[in-house]
């Protein structure tokens, strides 16, 4: 091949990688469209192609000076699970997630501890956990929530600033350091998943689309420079998503868990008994 296309054809190619790259880039920067005071959301296409569905990251913002959180549970209103739908109509919610995984042998109890400001789900803190996550500020001039790693901060400093704690599975530490996943390397599920950033802000990601929690962590980190503590807060047919304001509802729900779940059918909420709320300030 004469030395002059080989040049012409490496300046080719590289010029289309370029772009490539660039395109990739610009599909997964977040553009925010604000839902009303406080609260922001955002679709994009995961950096990288999963198996299964759409291969997009929902991904809801919320200002804790604007806005309210707290936890529902059957513990406090004695009421069966409900669907992250019911939750939000039964305490007039905008926004609906997931508190945590909970135990399979009762649906009942968090596998974290939680303690709302009734009582506790859960008053056993789990070894494996290392993110709280505070709501309900005795003084409302504190935010109204915050995510911390435990193993950065006195989680029991929290105890006196906030009457609802719950307690989940680390993804990113507080100095937004990725964590290694090894244990479950080739798990793959939708999931949602909770996180803080620098200057306090709430986030709460979604996918329907499988991915290992180590992709996710990847992703996040590519979206938010900026992030901090993430916890894991649910994944296959129970991770949920729902939103609605003023002009818009949103209903993001999960299906599959490699190996035991391993299909893209589920077609509704599943009934939660603990959920994460979050209203107007």
């Amino acid at each position: 091949m004469p030395f002059k296309l080989k040049i012409l054809l490496l300046f080719f190619f590289s010029v289309k990688s370029f772009e490539s790259r660039s395109q990739e880039t610009a599909s997964t920067s977040l553009k925010w469209i604000e839902l009303q005071k406080g609260l922001w959301y955002d679709e994009v296409n995961a950096p990288e192609k999963s198996i299964l569905n759409d291969s997009k990251l929902f991904i809801l913002k919320a200002d804790p000076m604007l806005c309210s959180f707290s936890v529902h549970s059957v513990t406090d209103d004695s009421k069966p699970a409900r669907t992250a739908a019911a939750w939000a109509k039964d305490y007039k919610l905008n926004v609906v997630v997931n508190a945590g995984m909970f135990n399979m042998a009762n649906h009942r109890t968090n596998k974290g501890y939680l303690q709302t400001n009734k009582r506790f789900n859960n008053a056993r803190l789990n070894k494996s956990y290392n993110v709280m996550m505070a709501m309900n500020p005795s003084d409302r001039t504190d935010s109204a929530m915050v995510i911390t790693d435990m193993s950065c901060r006195d989680w029991t400093l929290l105890r006196k600033r906030y009457i609802t704690l719950c307690q989940g599975m680390r993804m990113i530490d507080g100095h937004g350091e990725p964590l290694s996943w090894d244990k479950r390397p080739g798990q793959s599920c939708s999931m949602v998943v909770g996180a803080t950033d620098v200057s306090g802000n709430i986030y709460f990601a979604f996918t329907r689309s499988p991915y290992t929690h180590q992709q996710m962590i990847g992703f996040l980190k590519q979206l938010i420079p900026t992030i901090r503590t993430t916890v894991y807060l649910e994944g296959g047919p129970e991770a949920s998503l729902y939103i609605q304001t003023k002009d818009t509802v949103i209903s993001k729900i999960g299906s599959y868990v490699s190996k035991t779940y391993a299909h893209d059918k589920n077609d509704h909420f599943w009934d939660l008994p603990n959920v994460i709320g979050i209203g107007s300030r």
